[in-house]
């Protein structure tokens, strides 16, 4: 059995949860909070053989083949590399980390102590990603040299959200899908990127609109807010017609259209547990074959989005409290 340790008693802990539950060969072994009342409540409701009021005394233990951090922003760094120092395999939920400095440093922690690391952000994982990069390679639309995505959702009540300290704001939160749905369509050869967004008075961003203009002369439009919802439409467009997307935050339904509008293909998305299972299978095989990185969301891929977004939040003047820099006196 591939045992698996879980940092956090969240909401997205309960996810994680509920999907392995409904796989084989894998179960959830474990919990962490700092509350151990917090930790025994959560693993008396699902079933979990062991509860710890304390991160470091879980990851010490022999058992746990991989931990999942299910923690704000804020902490995946450090949680992150309490259980790379342990010699724990690491699944840390997006935002990866709060900055690029920090998914660096993971990274070459996890490289030097020879344990899988990857970020949790589901979509590069799932069969629907293989589905739309075929149809754009097939030339169904001829070529495809635009794309819209936007992802909204009325979430200004969650702390993690709001909150400077949590590394809050809808880019590390939301935005990063928009920014990983145009990746995955057209890659990483990022010529320029114009953005503009509008701030909280806390100083963290509430909504966005990012144009990235890549080197092959396609264009994404990208569009992500943590107080409205959205659509949450993905549309590709050619020359011959386009590809929607329904939901790219997690799709279930993509359809082809052609340049009269007229529905031409429809891709069925497979029937799913909660979508979650598809980067716990990754972990496992990758883990097996004793490699220390996925090969749907490599590291160097990772650590790209984030110093995408990094610069992102510095044109904007999105600074966490924890990047401020001491004053001198």
């Amino acid at each position: 059995m591939f045992n698996i340790g879980i940092i956090g008693c969240g909401n997205i802990a309960e996810k994680m949860v509920e999907t392995v539950k409904g796989m084989k060969g894998a179960e959830i072994y474990a919990v962490a909070s700092r509350d151990i009342y917090k930790a025994n409540a959560f693993a008396e409701k699902h079933h979990i053989p062991r509860a710890f009021g304390s991160y470091e005394d879980m990851v010490k233990i022999p058992e746990l083949d991989l931990v999942y951090i299910a923690t704000p922003h804020s902490h995946h760094a450090e949680h992150a590399e309490l259980c790379i120092k342990n010699k724990k395999n690491v699944l840390v939920e997006k935002a990866f980390t709060m900055n690029a400095p920090q998914a660096k440093k993971l990274v070459a922690l996890a490289k030097k102590n020879n344990v899988y690391l990857a970020e949790a952000i589901w979509t590069r994982y799932m069969p629907s990603r293989t589905a739309i990069s075929k149809l754009i390679d097939s030339g169904i639309i001829g070529e495809a040299r635009y794309l819209t995505a936007n992802l909204c959702y009325s979430m200004a009540q969650k702390e993690r959200i709001v909150k400077p300290e949590l590394a809050g704001g809808a880019l590390l939160d939301i935005g990063v899908y928009c920014l990983n749905f145009a990746f995955m369509c057209f890659g990483n050869n990022i010529a320029k990127i114009d953005s503009s967004a509008k701030l909280s008075k806390k100083g963290i961003d509430e909504n966005e609109s990012i144009t990235v203009y890549f080197k092959d002369g396609r264009v994404a439009y990208l569009t992500s807010a943590m107080n409205a919802r959205s659509d949450r439409k993905g549309i590709i467009w050619g020359e011959k017609g386009y590809i929607v997307v329904e939901n790219i935050n997690n799709p279930n339904a993509i359809n082809v259209f052609d340049s009269d509008d007229k529905l031409i293909k429809s891709v069925k998305i497979p029937l799913q547990i909660t979508g979650y299972e598809y980067q716990v299978i990754e972990a496992m095989k990758m883990i097996k074959a004793k490699k220390i990185e996925s090969e749907s969301m490599p590291l160097s891929e990772t650590v790209f989005v984030m110093q995408t977004m990094d610069k992102l939040r510095k044109e904007w003047g999105v600074v966490f409290p924890q990047e401020k820099k001491p004053s001198k006196k």
